[in-house]
């Protein structure tokens, strides 16, 4: 089943609240190798302005990947995740994400394009605070390789 390009423009409804934990960020930053105390200890997270730990960048995609699963787990979307790469990813911050935060995201499917039986979706995830405060932007790129005829 080909990936269904109509789904270009969509926008899924707003996910359930992440909750930011400070154990999560403490072991996201181990294991992107972030070292920096402020992703592991909150004093040096409080001593730079931050209530708590403060994540590392990337930590965005964790949040964004719940929300681009409402894409993925679409039957009638035809996309067939084993046979998804990823492309590119772009983080827009407008401000740190930290221990604490309650995150709420919202999904688009800016674009669906079809060449050669290749399907290249990029999604934007906004992320906001549970108040509406914009936190990050999260483009993602992924290219479905065709199926094997």
């Amino acid at each position: 089943m080909p990936v269904d390009t109509g789904y270009a423009g969509r926008v899924y409804p707003p996910n359930a609240v992440y909750e930011v934990g400070r154990e999560h960020l403490r072991s996201f930053a181990a294991a992107v190798g972030a070292q920096h105390p402020a992703h592991t200890d909150v004093e040096a997270a409080r001593a730079l302005g931050y209530p708590d730990v403060v994540a590392p960048p990337t930590f965005a995609v964790v949040v964004a990947q719940r929300a681009e699963a409402q894409l993925f787990e679409d039957p009638a979307a035809g996309i067939d995740f084993s046979r998804v790469v990823h492309a590119d990813e772009r983080f827009t911050h407008h401000r740190p994400v930290h221990a604490g935060d309650r995150l709420v995201t919202v999904l688009h499917v800016d674009s669906i394009v079809e060449r050669a039986g290749l399907a290249m979706i990029t999604t934007r995830a906004e992320i906001t605070a549970e108040d509406g405060e914009a936190v990050a932007t999260v483009v993602s790129t992924l290219a479905v390789r065709p199926e094997e005829s």
